[in-house]
């Protein structure tokens, strides 16, 4: 394996809550507000809930989330993952919850046509992203470990899971997602109907803010520091990927980053540096910003347009930003930004991206 000497580069989570603007905030009577934090899969996740029930609703998502951890975990001896991908081919049985995520990684895998792929963790481990330690793999060994990535080759009987000897799977690109549409029915099961959370660069809003109004999430910018602009959501998940969450500088000034491509087995050039997702399941906006990132601009809103049931906010690498137009009036560019919008409207109003600019 070639090493190279490899400064780290890391990114804080793409959005953050902006609780009150100057002069935005009305007088009103707010309910009772728990707060909470913890490191769980990876990532250090926060939490805002308001009602009677809310603190005893957050502890409950705090061990929800740990509960769901231990099993998923790619690292963890004792996890069901790690078990399968340690069983040398034999078949595991494991939980409904890890079989009800597995079924939907491999769904998404097959909708997305391999962009996302849930066994791409070996050459991961290569490049050193799943061990901290990231280096430039040899093109032999990717070119090897590639051989291991095919998520056609994972049976799932029910709750019989088989991997296949050498292959190991990681659901990382899905289980935050998953994981936050899970919280967010216990959350409403306890009585919770503000809420605003964020598991790492997953953001979920349940309802509106407590006065009715939109909660308002930054999106940053991939190529520096501070926000490109201001998203108003209610009652949605926002999942954004970026190069910049989790990369390295090699000694001759070379960057690469965790999204890999699963036809390459290295770091994705799709003319991206981030995609965001928005729509009502952190499941698929989770899984649709890893693969939209893979595809490129054109797949994506390819895609979009066939699919459907999903907003999305494109940044690409020639300081352009595309909108679908559910969100168009949903997105504001900050003060002195300079980015072309380019709306991408609904399939059925095929209009010229051309004609729906707006500078800002």
């Amino acid at each position: 394996m070639q090493r190279k000497n490899a400064k780290a580069c890391f990114g804080l989570a793409v959005m953050f809550l902006i609780l009150c603007i100057s002069g935005g905030c009305t007088s009103y009577s707010e309910p009772p507000k728990a707060e909470a934090s913890l490191f769980a899969m990876n990532t250090y996740m926060t939490f805002t809930a308001y009602g009677e029930n809310a603190e005893t609703a957050l502890d409950g998502a705090k061990a929800r989330i740990q509960e769901l951890e231990s099993l998923w975990s790619v690292t963890d001896v004792t996890s069901e993952i790690y078990r399968a991908n340690h069983s040398n081919g034999k078949s595991v049985e494991v939980s409904d919850e890890t079989a009800n995520l597995i079924s939907f990684a491999l769904d998404m895998a097959e909708e997305t046509g391999g962009t996302l792929d849930p066994t791409i963790y070996p050459v991961l481990t290569a490049w050193g992203f799943a061990t901290d330690t990231r280096q430039v793999p040899a093109q032999e060994q990717v070119a090897e470990l590639l051989s291991l990535v095919d998520y056609t080759r994972i049976s799932l009987e029910g709750t019989i899971l088989t991997v296949p000897a050498g292959m190991e799977l990681d659901l990382g690109a899905v289980g935050k997602g998953y994981t936050a549409d899970l919280v967010t029915a216990l959350l409403k099961e306890q009585g919770v109907e503000s809420s605003l959370f964020s598991l790492g660069g997953n953001i979920q809003a349940i309802g509106s803010r407590p006065d009715g109004s939109d909660w308002r999430i930054g999106i940053r910018d991939p190529k520096g520091d501070g926000n490109l602009g201001v998203l108003e959501i209610s009652d949605a998940a926002v999942v954004t990927s970026g190069g910049y969450e989790n990369c390295f500088e090699d000694e001759y000034g070379n960057i690469y980053w965790h999204i890999l491509n699963p036809s390459t087995g290295y770091p994705v050039r799709s003319g991206l540096q981030a995609v965001t997702i928005i729509g009502t399941a952190g499941r698929l906006c989770d899984a649709l910003s890893t693969a939209l990132f893979v595809m490129g601009v054109e797949q994506a809103e390819a895609y979009w347009r066939e699919n459907g049931g999903f907003e999305m906010l494109l940044v690409t690498d020639q300081n352009e930003i595309f909108l679908t137009e559910g969100i168009a009036d949903r997105f504001s560019l900050n003060d002195g930004r300079t980015e072309t919008i380019r709306i991408m409207r609904d399939a059925s109003r095929r209009a010229d991206r051309s004609t729906n600019e707006k500078k800002g």
